[in-house]
């Protein structure tokens, strides 16, 4: 997703850009959502004359003439939005990315619902390894929609490697999922589904070579397994893997998660496995203690759970997972306790707002119990609406919420 497919992606955006700028005279109600309302600028015979020797450069491949040519139009016309977005694409494909940067932060500043600029933005940001940044504000793009399609390729295959360099895998994966869905398997796609099967916090420029055969044959698995439920292409590139290299953090685990929808018996045996090679697996300890609750082994969950909140106080869905499991067994003061531990460090999840609606009502709290209901039904009609991704492991409300 780099090198000449990616610019060839930046010059079709332009061209889109130049499509769908908005007629003089256009007011808001007219104007494409995502577009700032501006006019084109006036007719001025210096402006269209610079203006075609920049068009002219840029066809015949002289861009750094070309990049000459829009600076001068610009000085004429500062609002010119095209000409700037022109620039700007003209800067990132000859690697001038601090400048091309601020030129689509001067558009992202004119237009701030423009998801295409604000991918621009985020994707140069990221050449310029401010990944922290880059990762905002091409999840923000993604929110505000993206008007090119290979930008929007790009931008998402970007903002996956940088989900799974922050370790959040789960994300980075149902980022990914569209490109399995299209049948996109290009080697960076299959390197990013193994850094996220296996956890690995890096991008794929960082791979360790020793570990490159590893990761694709992960990636290879992790392709399939995207494309929807378990399927024989997907168990015997797991059983592969698994076959190959058995002691290897996370693999067992990897084919656990591949396994436990429809087969949950193999893929806790999975899981079991990974604690064998790594003790301290907190997920795997978490994905044992979701299903031996979802199949009602409270006693036999609960210590699974207590020992993943321990090793891991900041993961919200360890607090969760506890706290049901106390409410079933009748804990009710330390459920709420855990649930309400879980909300603090996941607010926005309508898993926890659930349960703990449940374990106000127990308890007798009817107005707490009525105000996380309304927290649940607002929440999980906005993550219908609109739905980045699954939370990192389990907790599907399977009933509606307590009235009382």
């Amino acid at each position: 997703m780099s090198g000449r497919g990616a610019r060839l992606a930046w010059f079709m955006a332009a061209g889109f850009a130049a499509a769908h700028a908005v007629p003089a005279g256009a007011d808001a109600q007219t104007a494409p959502r995502a577009a700032a309302p501006r006019a084109k600028p006036a007719p001025s015979s210096a402006f269209d004359a610079i203006v075609k020797k920049a068009a002219a450069a840029k066809e015949a491949g002289r861009y750094d003439e070309a990049i000459q040519y829009y600076r001068e139009a610009l000085k004429l016309k500062p609002a010119w939005f095209e000409g700037r977005f022109f620039l700007g694409t003209l800067l990132h494909d000859n690697d001038r990315y601090e400048e091309a940067r601020d030129e689509f932060r001067r558009l992202v500043q004119a237009d701030p619902r423009n998801g295409l600029v604000l991918a621009l933005k985020g994707l140069c940001e990221f050449q310029l390894k401010n990944y922290e940044r880059a990762l905002q504000e091409l999840q923000a793009a993604r929110e505000l929609g993206i008007s090119s399609p290979d930008v929007m390729s790009v931008a998402s295959y970007n903002l996956a490697v940088l989900l799974n360099r922050f370790e959040q895998y789960e994300l980075a994966f149902e980022v990914l999922r569209d490109f399995a869905g299209r049948n996109k398997d290009t080697q960076g796609v299959i390197e990013a589904f193994g850094l996220s099967v296996l956890r690995m916090p890096m991008l794929p420029s960082e791979m360790p070579v020793d570990r490159r055969e590893m990761i694709l044959m992960a990636g290879r698995a992790g392709f399939h397994q995207a494309k929807g439920r378990a399927t024989p292409a997907g168990r015997l590139a797991f059983e592969e893997l698994v076959s190959r290299y058995p002691n290897a953090p996370n693999v067992h685990y990897a084919y656990g998660v591949f396994l436990v929808r429809d087969q949950p018996e193999a893929g806790l045996e999975e899981f079991r496995r990974e604690l064998r090679t790594s003790p301290s697996h907190h997920h795997a300890m978490l994905q044992i203690a979701y299903e031996l609750l979802k199949e009602g082994k409270y006693d036999e969950a609960r210590p699974y759970a207590e020992q993943a909140a321990q090793l891991a106080p900041n993961l919200f869905a360890a607090h969760h997972a506890l706290g049901r499991i106390q409410f079933q067994t009748g804990d009710v003061d330390k459920a709420i306790d855990s649930l309400e531990t879980a909300r603090r460090l996941a607010p926005d999840s309508p898993e926890v707002r659930f349960s703990l609606a449940r374990a106000y009502a127990k308890a007798g709290r009817a107005e707490e119990a009525a105000r996380e209901r309304a927290e649940f039904i607002k929440l999980d009609k906005a993550r219908r609406t609109a739905r980045s991704g699954p939370q990192s492991v389990g907790g599907e409300a399977d009933e509606p919420p307590p009235k009382n």
